[in-house]
This record gives structure tokens, C-alpha cells and sequence, in this order.
């Protein structure tokens, strides 16, 4: 694999792993938490992510992809990933790229769906359920990780101001 590919390899995986770490043992009430008229519920932001990933898969596969939403937010997270691991393969074995470079993959797709992790997080947070902050630097990213069972935070950050009352 080129030095590109294990760069955007690397990226999938960070992906993942910030996703699981926004959606990771979220109160049941989260998947279809809508903070405002018109606002993805984080069920439909994974099933965007999903979309916005299956379509930069198309550039290597051509075709198209629009995937209906799933009933189950578990099936929708467990969907996202096995096309996040589709398109892993696809970058790893670099295939011919059809009409998209690696750095358009990097600044469209790829960024977007990054984006919509923050989005997950930022609703954690919206909903009152915030996700504990930590040391990204030192995440433990796998490359050859792109499911579900991402591991907990290698150095999570020992302040949390910003922490939900315990007390409550």
C-alpha cells in the first residue's frame, strides 16, 4: 500500500473510532434525540454517514448508493461500518481511481463524514449525555480497525470541568 493509501486508511479508522466514541453507551432515548425542527436525529446522521461513505466507495465500484434509513439505530451503526470497511479495502488495495483523486476523497467524503461524527458528540452533549474529553493524540487509531469494537481512550483527560452533576 502506497504512503497515500495507509494515510486515508488511517483516516477510516479515525473515523470509526471517533464515531464509537460519540455513540458509545449512549442513554436509549439518544438515536432519535432532535434537538430542533429540521435536525438529524444521530439515527439519521449515521444512516448519512453511511450514504456519504457507500458514495465514495462508488468512485472505485461506479454505480450508486442510496440506502433506506434501517429501524434500528445498533443495524444503521453496524451498516455504517461494514461500508466503512468496504471502502478501507477498496483504498488499500488501490484499486483505480475512476474520477476522484486521493485528496478529493480526503477534502469531500471523507472530511464530511468526519464532520458528522462531531455532529454525534455535539448532540451527546445537547441531549445531556456528554462524552468524557480526551487526549486524541494518543487515541489508539487502528488501520486495520474500521468495525464497531473500537477501544476506550488511551489517556483520557483527568479535568472535566464541563462534567454532568454526579450528584443528580
Amino acid at each position: 500500500m502506497s504512503e497515500t493509501g495507509a494515510l486515508l486508511r488511517h483516516f477510516l479508522a479515525a473515523i470509526a473510532y471517533r464515531t464509537q466514541k460519540a455513540i458509545r453507551d449512549c442513554k436509549p432515548q439518544f438515536p432519535s434525540f432532535r434537538p430542533a425542527p429540521g435536525v438529524r436525529t444521530p439515527h439519521e446522521l449515521v444512516a448519512h454517514m453511511n450514504s456519504v461513505v457507500g458514495y465514495a466507495r462508488t468512485f472505485f465500484t461506479g454505480g450508486t448508493y442510496r440506502p433506506i434509513l434501517l429501524p434500528a439505530f445498533g443495524a444503521e451503526v453496524e451498516r455504517f461500518h461494514e461500508t466503512l470497511a468496504e471502502l478501507g479495502d477498496l483504498v488499500a488495495a488501490e484499486r483505480q481511481w475512476r474520477s476522484i483523486s486521493p485528496t478529493q476523497l480526503l477534502q469531500g467524503p471523507l472530511s464530511d463524514a468526519m464532520t458528522h461524527a462531531g455532529q454525534l458528540a455535539l448532540l451527546r452533549r445537547l441531549s445531556g449525555d456528554p462524552i468524557p474529553p480526551e487526549n486524541f493524540v494518543f487515541a489508539r487509531v487502528d488501520p486495520d480497525n474500521l468495525g464497531p469494537n473500537q477501544p476506550p481512550p488511551a489517556q483520557p483527560d483527568a479535568e472535566w470541568p464541563e462534567a454532568p452533576d454526579s450528584k443528580a
